[in-house]
């Protein structure tokens, strides 16, 4: 069982839509250009035997799940900083349910619309075996992607890595095209962390692989940044480097 509710600490970041900024411009609110649906896509164990306690937002037992449908009696999502694009692990007292799954919606404080993981955010959730009596926990990796946004957006000079820069991430019209790289860097970091804590080598080897994917992610990653705020892309940046493209 997940025992009882724990709460996100105020101050974290919650993950709004992949690739968008949570903030306006001119505000120091930080983006994350990927969530933990992402992560499930290559990782979906780190939601179960190897998610990180201290960041666990809610946890519980008595889940009905009917369809999409995913109710608990008393939860309150809501006050627990639950949000689309998280994810879910959940286990049914008879076991026909044990698995991680991504959360499509927030319908209410105690309502969730949950989904086998999809190709893209867009599509259709896809209902998960039916099941009562569940026990569920919703754990995040939010600060890892808080801390590689702010890490992506030095390497690119881009605030607020880059706090010198004039270019804003509301300014970069293709900002979703570093969610890959992101993907990766989160992954990475975290078996760094597991690593450091059960001096697993394995572990250390799952880090080294997605840090170097994540490397390649990242010199493939092609920014086209509006400077005059016109929606018109006025500048490029690729790998770190800087070339303008229009007078």
């Amino acid at each position: 069982m997940y025992g009882v509710a724990a709460v996100v600490p105020k101050g974290w970041d919650v993950f709004g839509h992949p690739g968008l900024s949570t903030g306006r411009k001119g505000t120091s609110t930080m983006a994350m250009f990927s969530n933990d649906a992402d992560i499930l896509k290559y990782e979906p164990i780190l939601f179960g035997e190897l998610h990180l306690p201290g960041q666990v937002l809610t946890a519980g037992t008595g889940g009905t799940l009917t369809g999409t449908a995913f109710t608990v009696s008393g939860a309150d999502f809501v006050g627990a900083q639950v949000s689309a694009g998280g994810v879910i692990h959940v286990q049914s007292a008879d076991g026909s349910l044990d698995g991680a799954y991504e959360i499509a919606s927030v319908d209410s404080a105690t309502q969730l619309t949950i989904s086998v993981v999809r190709a893209d955010s867009d599509d259709e959730a896809v209902a998960p075996p039916a099941a009562t009596q569940i026990a569920y926990r919703i754990s995040t990796f939010s600060p890892q992607a808080t801390e590689v946004a702010y890490q992506l957006t030095e390497y690119f000079g881009i605030k607020p890595g880059d706090p010198a820069s004039s270019v804003e991430v509301e300014d970069v019209l293709d900002v979703d095209v570093l969610r890959r790289a992101s993907v990766f860097m989160v992954i990475s970091s975290v078996y760094a962390m597991l690593a450091s804590k059960a001096e697993d080598e394995n572990f250390w080897d799952k880090s080294r692989h997605y840090q170097k994917l994540s490397e390649k992610a990242r010199q493939r990653c092609r920014l086209t940044i509006d400077v005059g705020s016109d929606g018109v892309g006025d500048v490029t940046r690729a790998g770190g480097s800087l070339r303008l493209v229009r007078d």
